[in-house]
């Protein structure tokens, strides 16, 4: 028989994850007191360092990385602090709402702990991002970078930790896994502190979210189709294609996969792509591509977000030193060709449909790979946008306007997000662009609809609040409560009182 170990060696980094879900436990208790004003300051305050250092964070990104180009995740970066907050900055979902003629009185009620995964693709912002939308909705945040990304993730979030904390956020609302594997981040996916999980990354670990137990929010992988109608403006649609193709290397999820067109208005395409910064393959350029992107019917990782450049070279294809975008032309939609899936590079595939009906066919098969994300539609025949629009399985299609960026709120009025909503069609249990309304739930007191209810007199100071003043701050013009030793004594005597289900 082999014998017992002596000595049981515990694992510190799991153990140092679980003592900060536990610190965020109890920061989130005392987050979900804090008055409107207070959150509000705590948001400015963190959106101000957030862009102070979007730039830092941006070239860190990618010397960590080796994915995209500085200067657009620098304006990402940017996008989830003030752009961010702006957006959401009316949202309120802290002060309790009454419906008189329906006797309804709504209590906003946090998550509690978020566990939020932040991939490869887009570090920094995920994490400004996600950091954001907590704070927004009084929760407490701890954030699982990938490994490859780990250390400016880590940075970021120490960063805005700071921030917020000057500003009078309780200690331990933002925090982040400094050593994540797969196996701590499994281990805490299932912790019975975490309220939320915030999925955003590979399909494998966004579906073992889903099977951890806990709530989760997931995202699915895109595959975007962009019709281009004859009725477009050809030029202004191949420059919003190379445009969104070419921003940070085509790492983003909502970007196109494919230009569609018909075939009487591929040649104006193929133009218009040329004057705009797109590289034409020839058919031996596009078989070069194709091998080269795909190992086994596999995507080759080293491609993901490189130039263009960097990709032809890799594959044997002259093009010129200007190239954005690199297109690979399959002659007729309709075969289970590689290069009608996702790449996140600036590869796009061009094909051409014989009519419209072939088209929308051919496009609602296709957004099958990325089932539920997003589409584009470049043209003025509305009812052929409608048509496309019923028919693929998307849940935004942006409309003359560059995919990548116009679906995650850039360049349109959806909302501003880095977790894109695939909703049933992708399995994913949301289908928006996910926002801090996400992360609060509602208590709902329902009266009778025959019974008397004078809500005139209801007095919601009673509720436990933490509304501050300006002489208690540590930073003059970003007030926030303080997590007194009192304070604390008294929530965790709270607690033990309802472990042992009494009163005292």
């Amino acid at each position: 028989m082999a014998s017992r170990p002596l000595l049981n060696i515990p694992d510190r980094d799991l153990s140092a994850t679980r003592m900060k879900v536990v610190r965020a436990t109890w920061a989130a208790k005392y987050f979900r007191r804090f008055d409107r004003g207070a959150v509000l300051r705590i948001a400015e305050a963190v959106a101000g360092a957030g862009y102070e250092r979007a730039a830092h964070y941006a070239e860190w990104a990618v010397r960590e990385t080796g994915y995209g180009v500085v200067e657009h995740k620098t304006l990402k970066n940017r996008f989830c602090t003030h752009d961010l907050l702006d957006h959401y900055r009316d949202l309120d979902l802290i002060t309790p709402r009454v419906d008189q003629e329906r006797k309804i009185i709504e209590i906003p009620a946090p998550a509690g702990v978020v566990l939020a995964l932040a991939p490869v693709t887009n570090p920094v912002a995920t994490v400004y991002y996600k950091t954001m939308l907590a704070i927004l909705s009084r929760n407490a945040i701890v954030l699982s970078p990938h490994p490859l990304a780990r250390e400016c993730s880590a940075d970021a979030a120490r960063y805005l930790a700071v921030a917020a904390e000057a500003a009078g956020a309780p200690s331990g609302l933002v925090q982040c896994i400094e050593e994540p594997s797969v196996e701590l981040v499994e281990d805490i996916m299932a912790s019975d502190r975490i309220n939320v999980i915030m999925a955003t990354g590979g399909n494998a670990m966004v579906r073992a979210a889903y099977s951890s137990g806990n709530p989760a929010l997931g995202v699915g992988p895109g595959n975007g189709v962009a019709y281009v109608d004859p009725s477009a403006t050809v030029d202004d649609a191949a420059r919003c294609l190379v445009e969104s193709k070419s921003f940070d290397n085509s790492i983003l999820c909502t970007n196109e996969s494919i230009c569609l067109t018909l075939e009487r208005n591929r040649g104006n395409m193929e133009r218009a792509l040329r004057t705009a910064g797109a590289h034409i393959c020839n058919a031996e350029d596009t078989g070069r591509l194709r091998d080269r992107l795909w190992t086994n019917g596999r995507f080759n990782p080293d491609a993901i977000g490189k130039s263009a450049l960097w990709i032809a070279k890799e594959a044997g294809v002259r093009v010129n030193d200007a190239t954005k975008v690199l297109v690979p032309v399959v002659e007729r939609p309709g075969q289970d060709d590689v290069l009608f899936r996702e790449k996140l590079c600036p590869v796009l595939a061009l094909t051409a449909a014989l009519d419209f009906d072939q088209a929308v066919t051919f496009a609602a098969q296709a957004a099958k790979r990325g089932a539920g994300h997003s589409a584009a539609f470049h043209g003025n025949d509305q009812n052929r946008l409608l048509a496309f629009s019923n028919a693929v399985p998307v849940n935004r299609v942006v409309v003359n306007a560059p995919c990548s960026q116009g679906a995650a709120g850039f360049a349109t009025y959806l909302p501003p997000s880095f977790m894109i909503g695939t909703g049933y069609a992708g399995r994913s249990s949301v289908g928006e662009n996910v926002g801090p309304q996400h992360l609060v739930h509602w208590t709902r007191i329902a009266f009778g609809r025959d019974a008397p209810a004078d809500l005139s007199a209801l007095d919601f100071n009673a509720l436990p609040r933490k509304p501050v003043p300006v002489a208690e701050t540590r930073v003059v013009d970003t007030p926030g409560p303080e997590l007194t030793r009192d304070t604390l004594r008294t929530m965790i005597l709270e607690e033990l009182r309802n472990l042992k289900g009494g009163s005292g």
